[in-house]
């Protein structure tokens, strides 16, 4: 049997792991710094995987990439370079880990983008310390590939959400605070810019299915891993608030706080290619179901997490 490692265990993605990989070991940032790469090489040396599945990083939203570039920069360079690094001094055979689509370009002529346009342009400025870390991972595993036939790969997955997503007011992702502003709210929610950016948002479940399905059918390509819907930030404000059963609210806008990037959509054709009919969970169903479960944790509403 194959001894899996996955870093980040406790986070998003791997909670829905522990459910359908549940003989996995899981590792959270209390097991060990990921930074310190003795850490690292001590790790290594205890479990021995076969197959490792780097989930960990410095995440969060908008303004805490822009509060933090210098963070975003070196922490996530730094725990993608020594889990590779280490994970070849080690032998370990297979390395799945995971990017952003951050990574891909401010503007492209066109979308949804595929693989190859990664590097035709800078990353948005906004995510653009995140961005670059994360790119600089694809480029790393891609000369490892090419250097010594690794059969490593990255997965670049569009937005995430679910109920094990950070629901503090600086590190949340979108939707998780979209979720908490429309749980807090009488008669309104304000949201940055003017509504109009698109965005694809995947539920946490599907991407850890994805990863799953690779290693039972050996799958070890580097692919975007994204649903084929596409939504204006009002649509999906709209979706949430009635997945919420919350149609009483009124959504406003601060145009004065940035958009964000404009669009950055994916396509998940090679996906489909190599994984045959896969079926997203949609975005009403998802939020129905995230905030079904969390809306009476009052914990995960707390300003910090």
């Amino acid at each position: 049997m194959k001894k899996i490692l996955v870093t980040g265990g406790t986070g998003l993605v791997g909670r829905h792991l522990q459910e359908i990989l549940p003989d996995a070991i899981y590792l959270s940032s209390k097991d060990c710094n990921l930074t310190d790469i003795n850490c690292v090489s001590n790790l290594m040396n205890k479990y021995q995987p076969d197959i490792v599945i780097h989930l960990a990083a410095r995440v969060g939203g908008i303004l805490d990439n822009v509060r933090y570039p210098v963070e975003y920069l070196e922490q996530n360079v730094m725990m993608n370079t020594n889990i590779l690094n280490q994970c070849h001094k080690h032998n370990v055979k297979h390395v799945i880990t995971l990017l952003s689509t951050c990574i891909y370009p401010d503007k492209v002529d066109s979308y949804p983008m595929e693989e190859e346009v990664m590097f035709n342009g800078p990353p948005t400025p906004t995510n653009f310390s995140y961005g670059l870390a994360k790119r600089t991972t694809a480029a790393h595993i891609d000369a490892y590939v090419k250097q010594y036939d690794k059969k490593w790969c990255y997965l670049i997955p569009c937005n995430l959400y679910g109920e094990f997503d950070k629901f503090s007011e600086h590190n949340s992702h979108f939707v998780a605070a979209l979720i908490k502003k429309i749980h807090g709210a009488d008669k309104q929610i304000e949201l940055w810019g003017d509504g109009t950016p698109l965005r694809q948002f995947m539920h946490g479940k599907d991407l850890a299915r994805v990863i799953k399905k690779m290693i039972d059918d050996g799958i070890y390509e580097s692919m975007n891993v994204a649903p084929p819907w596409v939504y204006s930030i009002h649509e999906m404000a709209e979706i949430a608030i009635d997945a919420c059963d919350k149609n009483h609210l009124k959504i406003t806008y601060n145009t004065e706080k940035p958009n964000g990037q404009y669009r950055k959509d994916v396509t998940s054709d090679k996906l489909i290619s190599l994984l045959g009919d896969f079926k997203f969970i949609t975005l009403y169903d998802g939020i129905r179901d995230t905030y079904t479960k969390i809306k009476n944790k009052k914990r995960l509403f707390r300003n910090n997490g």
